[in-house]
């Protein structure tokens, strides 16, 4: 007389699509907290999709706490000065940068310090506050080139304060004025000699949520064009 069958092991069960859909949304909070890349990000979507078991998908979340942990251990952020939250706080990762016959560039998803020192001799910068968290919800640029050149670029909600001058070369001050609630305040000041330096407003580009926004769908939309050829 033949046995009961043989009960499988949890995690060589197959997974279903809501169960991966679940994965996936703990890895976008997680990148959207900073705590993935946008390149990992991308690599453990590719897992999740191509996972089978919960053996498989278990792994690719072993490191990030799920949306209904109580408690994740480790270092406290350093708190909010105020306003939103995923904008305003943070440590920079230095308040300084120097560009010696060379460049600098700080662009992306940076920290401004509250006091930011930047300085070009005979070379070029780029200063890009645009997808950036800020330390404080008021900061000051202090921008200095000699025979080189800075350009800064402000968000479009924030306000300006343009103080710095020019001699023999041009300090730009038409991106001072008022900005909307909740933005930032930028002060620049500094000294511009035989050289330039240029702040200006733009539009910004896609935030980060946006940019993980987008990245899921396009993974959703190839599992329907897969599953779609499988039926």
């Amino acid at each position: 007389m033949s046995g009961p069958p043989a009960v499988p092991e949890p995690g060589n069960l197959r997974a279903s699509d809501a169960d991966r859909e679940r994965v996936a949304e703990v890895l976008r909070a997680a990148a959207g907290d900073g705590r993935l890349t946008l390149e990992e990000l991308d690599e453990r979507l590719d897992a999740v999709y191509a996972a089978k078991t919960y053996a498989e998908l278990a792994p690719i979340t072993h490191d990030l706490p799920s949306s209904g942990d109580a408690h994740v251990p480790g270092p406290a952020p350093a708190p909010a000065p105020g306003g939103d939250p995923q904008r305003f706080g943070g440590l920079p990762g230095s308040t300084t940068a120097v560009a010696i016959l060379g460049g600098f560039s700080r662009t992306g998803d940076w920290v401004v310090p509250k006091d930011f020192t930047a300085v070009a001799f005979m070379g070029g910068g780029e200063i890009d506050m645009r997808e950036a968290r800020f330390e404080d919800s008021s900061v000051t640029i202090h921008a200095v080139t000699i025979m080189g050149g800075i350009e800064i670029t402000v968000p479009e909600d924030a306000t300006v304060h343009v103080n710095g001058i020019g001699i023999m070369g041009g300090f730009d001050h038409g991106a001072s004025g008022g900005g909307r609630a909740g933005g930032p305040t930028i002060t620049v000041n500094g000294l511009a000699f035989m050289g330039g330096v240029e702040v200006k407003r733009k539009r910004p580009r896609k935030t980060k949520l946006e940019k993980l926004s987008s990245k899921l769908d396009e993974k959703l939309e190839q599992i329907d064009r897969k599953r779609r050829e499988l039926e």
